[in-house]
Formats: C-alpha cells, structure tokens, sequence
C-alpha cells in the first residue's frame, strides 16, 4: 500500500529542534562530549516544594478522573492572583483565563480557532517556529514580519501592505523575545494596539519568558496598554519560569471571546491537564514571587561569561536584558548553517543556526545558557581553538 501524508505536512519542514536532535546524536555515536547550548530547555531543577506537591497529589484518587477541559478553576483563580500581583492586571478566572498542555499547545491551537484558508497570519521571522506552522495547519497564508538589529528586533508595522492587514486575522508577537532576546517597551505595544484596532487583527502574545530578566528589569505584559483586552490573548508557561520545562504546564489569559474560541478548540482536541500538575502548578503561582531571585542570578552569571568570552574571540553579541538566549552574528563567510555545522564537528558545542528560525536569522546563531558554568567555559576555550 502506498502510504501519502495530506499536503498540509509537504508545506512544513521537519521541526528544528527534532533534525537538530538527530546531529546530536550521530556525534554521540561517535564519542563526541557534547556541550549542548541548542534547545532551550534548563538545566535547574523544578523547585522542590513543587515536586513533593505532586508527589501529594498524585496519591489523590480524584485526581485520576479526567480532569476538567478549561483546567481547574482554583489553578486559573491562582493564575488570576498570580496577574494581579506581577502587572496590577485583574482577568476572570471563569471566562478570560484558560489553562494550557504547556504554553506552546495553546499557540499551535490558536489559528484554528481564527483563521480561514487563504487569510493572513503576521509571523515575525526570525520566531518561535510553531507561529509559522499553526498557521499552515489552519490553511493560512503567513506574511513574514522582519526582526532587525537596526530596529531593535522589532518588526516595522509601516511596512506591512494595506491590502495584507485587510486580510490579517492574527498578528503573533513574542516578547522577551526567542530567538533575539530583544525586550519591546509601551510605545510598541500601543503601536501595535493602535494598528490591532485598526484592521480588526487578534493579537497573540507569547510571554513565555516574562520572568526571566536582569538587572531588575520588568518586562511589559502586553495588557498593561490601553486597548489591548479588547483584541488579546497572552500566553506564559511555567517551563522557564520554574524550571518545568517537562511538566507541560501554561495558561492563556485574555479577552474572553478570544478565550472561548482557543478552548472550543480544545475541548474537541484534548481531554485537559492532569489535575496533579495543576495543583503543584498552583503551589508555584502562589508559594514564589517571580522571578525567582537565585534563578536569575544563575543566568546572569551565565550570560556575563559568555558575552565576555564570545567578544574576547572576536563574535558580535550584546548582553540581553532578559531571556537566557544569546543571539550572536557570525563572521560573514559562513552561513547559519555551515558556522553551527562548524561548531558542531570540529568543536562539539551545538547551538542553533539563526536561519532555523526564519529568514531574517540567516547570519546569526543562538546559544541557549542552559549548561553550568564549568562548561560554559569549556565550551569558550574550545571555540579559541577554531580557526574562524
């Protein structure tokens, strides 16, 4: 029997971070000691108040039914108090707060709820992958929005054409940004609000790395902007934040239509969060202030090592504000590609090439600062040694 996969999987390219996977593990086959600075996955452990609450929680019997679709409702009230605290923000937990199988589910969702074949998603480039591909999943067209270093990464609403934002239906945003660690301040988001207002376009911001700053910086949640409830929805996770990368635990929080339509989605997709997730996910939201002080003065460290080291080699990187990403550009004789190859063979440090990310990252490579600093120094000395 000749098995055909439907269209829909020819348009979209093998995931980045799977096709990375398999070069890891050729170069392990072959005895390379891997420094791997690629996926941004921590290396810290959850919290172990979190843990044992699982721990508890699992033990519950009534924790081993299905779980409610929406996500339990003293989970999403602790989300709600978690908002109110962090950016002076107040969201009903009954209709403007969903919980989510990780932030990047409601993402893929999203589209399927808004878009028709043939209408525009704006999809910044280089971004989060996922923007692109649950727009080709719903039948949309992506209209890729340029992240430039000469505008801070941020992308240039000016130039999208009239007759795009006629036909836009989502505008995807990401900030602290992944991959450029770029952060965007008031005046973007009322930019954005105001251009949102005007071609009738839902909003989706992805803040999974809100909680994740330095120096005392606070990033913006995109709803501290006047306008912005009336055509948002915000996503944040629970991986970065807390180290719970595996748990698969976010939530969306936002207008309530917006809400509505991510969850009738859901409901007919997924049968919810396991409910002992969802009370240690709670016990966080509730036990921590965030950002958690001794996390960040981790990747602080971290990131000073590296800028300092990357400059001392002669790569061009500034220290991000937030984020524990590096977007570093590459000497110009290489491509993407061919420098993390580089990298990779000759000096077993895998990071990931900035074109993987879209178009506009083609002469950049990001390092994840997800590795201790004993190796994050080995992995400097070994790059002095490539001739570059």
């Amino acid at each position: 029997m000749k098995i055909e996969y439907a269209n829909r999987i020819h348009q979209i390219p093998p995931y980045l971070f799977a096709e990375i996977d398999k070069k890891k593990a050729e170069m392990k086959k072959k005895g390379v000691d891997l420094i791997d600075l690629g996926v941004g996955d921590p290396d810290l452990p959850t919290p172990k108040p979190i843990v044992e609450q699982l721990k508890r929680a699992s033990e519950d019997p009534r924790n081993h039914r299905y779980p409610s679709y929406e996500g339990m409702i003293e989970f999403r009230r602790a989300v709600a108090q978690w908002f109110e605290k962090r950016f002076h923000l107040t969201f009903d937990p009954e209709t403007e707060i969903l919980t989510l199988i990780g932030s990047k589910e409601g993402i893929a969702h999203l589209p399927l709820a808004f878009v028709n074949p043939g209408d525009y998603v704006l999809v910044p480039t280089p971004g989060y992958p996922v923007y692109r591909v649950s727009t080709l999943f719903a039948g949309g067209t992506p209209y890729f929005l340029p992240l430039l270093k000469e505008n801070g990464f941020l992308p240039d609403l000016s130039e999208i054409p009239e007759e795009v934002a006629k036909k836009a239906k989502l505008l995807f945003l990401n900030y602290p940004n992944n991959p450029t660690a770029a952060v965007a301040e008031r005046a973007f988001f009322e930019e954005v609000v105001a251009f949102a207002h005007r071609y009738q376009i839902v909003v989706c911001h992805d803040a999974a790395y809100s909680e994740l700053a330095f120096e005392g910086y606070r990033p913006l949640s995109f709803f501290e902007v006047e306008g912005a409830r009336e055509l948002g929805i915000e996503f944040h996770s629970l991986s970065k934040t807390f180290n719970m990368t595996g748990w698969r635990i976010g939530f969306a929080v936002g207008n309530a239509r917006i809400i509505g339509g991510l969850g009738r989605v859901k409901t007919n997709i997924d049968s919810g969060l396991f409910q002992a997730i969802q009370e240690a996910g709670l016990l966080a939201l509730t036990q921590f202030d965030t950002p958690i002080p001794e996390t960040i003065q981790i990747y602080q460290r971290r990131r000073d090592l590296m800028v300092e080291g990357l400059k001392g080699i002669g790569l061009e990187v500034d220290a991000p504000k937030a984020t524990f990403y590096l977007w570093v550009q590459i000497p110009e004789e290489y491509t993407s590609t061919q420098f993390a190859t580089l990298l990779l063979e000759k000096a077993g440090i895998v990071v990931t090439p900035g074109n993987g990310f879209g178009e506009a990252g083609e002469g950049y490579i990001r390092i994840a600062l997800t590795v201790g600093e004993p190796r994050l120094k080995e992995a400097i000395e070994r790059l002095k040694k490539i001739k570059f």
